[in-house]
């Protein structure tokens, strides 16, 4: 019972720690000149193709439902919202900016996913109750986080000897236009929490999680595959320059499309939509660290401050949503217990009024 509950968590960190690998060796490969188009286009394409054999084993030796038109559906839309804006917004706004602030920014996809989960009746929005203005809180202090973290950079705080722009392949961050890159990851975060929820909608009404992962990835390589090449027409943007695009897409295709994608469905599955964001503020120690020892970036004071602004507002929806699980299942509990004596009834709705 204890394994059985640690390993969602475990599960989860490993998840962080591959999301800052990816990025991180991505921001390496698009640095020496590889699109972000073809670097997702390429790896989920290999993603897929690893993926293919194990999807047509699980298939064939059980059996599971089957799979219905507006499913498919889903699978596309998923597709388009976590490939198409997710890693292509994600990868070009780490281009201007850095894996620390992309790890910072994703912060914010807690708060998001409360506001669109309010926005199409997952959540109640009661703000007489102290779980709604927790949450409803958080998520303003996060977004104001966001904006410092975007609009201020401050003074340096640590940085390797040697700095990003005796580097070859590594742009520096102050060539990099930092506003934009905020602002990419703002979108990518409304996207992702969009994903989430659409995520955990389609993973309860078809629970085969690998049939899900397989054709979201495929649909989703095949639409950023159409809009790669509108938007690189070059034939020689195709082709890889250096040894760290091989590493950099194998990594990506091995972890984005195969192990990450199971492990946050089944996460979802198991624990919900929230449970899956609350570990993004470890993201953005890996990130710092991966960032300064590998990338030879500067991690500037204005990242710390609206990072930490973001982390308060995260755990305080954190708070919000725990204490509102834990009210729910204080009424369930109520609800069976055989010695209850007084109807419960009358009061439950009388809360819900």
């Amino acid at each position: 019972m204890i394994m059985e509950a640690v390993i969602p968590y475990a599960a989860m960190v490993v998840v962080e720690c591959g999301e800052i690998g990816v990025s991180t060796l991505g921001k390496a490969s698009m640095a020496s000149g590889t699109s972000e188009f073809v670097f997702v286009v390429y790896y989920n394409s290999l993603g897929v193709l690893i993926f293919l054999p194990y999807f047509i084993l699980h298939r064939l030796r059980s059996k599971q439902p089957p799979m219905t038109l507006p499913f498919l559906l889903r699978c596309c839309l998923l597709g388009l919202l976590g490939i198409c804006l997710v890693s292509v917004l994600g990868l070009a706004a780490i281009n201007y900016s850095s894996p620390t602030l992309g790890a910072a920014m994703g912060n914010l996809i807690p708060a998001f996913t409360f506001l669109l989960a309010v926005l199409v009746g997952m959540e109640k929005l009661d703000l007489m109750q102290s779980t709604c203005q927790a949450k409803s809180i958080g998520t303003a202090v996060s977004i104001a986080g966001a904006f410092i973290v975007t609009l201020y950079k401050g003074p340096d705080i640590f940085f390797t000897s040697s700095s990003a722009s005796e580097n070859p392949i590594i742009r520096s961050p102050e060539n990099s236009n930092w506003v934009i890159g905020g602002a990419l990851l703002f979108i990518t975060c409304i996207a992702a929490a969009s994903w989430n929820i659409l995520q955990a909608a389609t993973a309860k009404q078809y629970p085969d999680t690998v049939t899900i992962v397989f054709f979201y990835c495929l649909f989703g390589t095949v639409q950023c595959a159409i809009c790669s090449l509108v938007a690189e027409r070059d034939p020689s943007a195709w082709v890889l320059k250096s040894n760290i695009d091989i590493i950099a897409i194998v990594f990506s295709a091995v972890f984005a499309c195969a192990v990450r994608g199971v492990i946050i469905t089944w996460c979802l599955k198991k624990k919900g939509p929230v449970f899956v964001a609350l570990f993004k503020p470890l993201s953005i120690v890996i990130a710092v660290v991966s960032g300064v020892l590998f990338l030879g970036e500067t991690f500037h004071a204005g990242s710390l401050i609206g990072a930490t602004i973001i982390s308060v507002g995260f755990y305080t929806v954190m708070w919000g949503i725990a204490k509102e699980k834990s009210e729910s299942t204080d009424v369930t509990v109520n609800l069976e217990s055989p010695d209850e004596k007084t109807p419960l009834l009358p009061r439950i709705n009388n809360q819900r009024s």
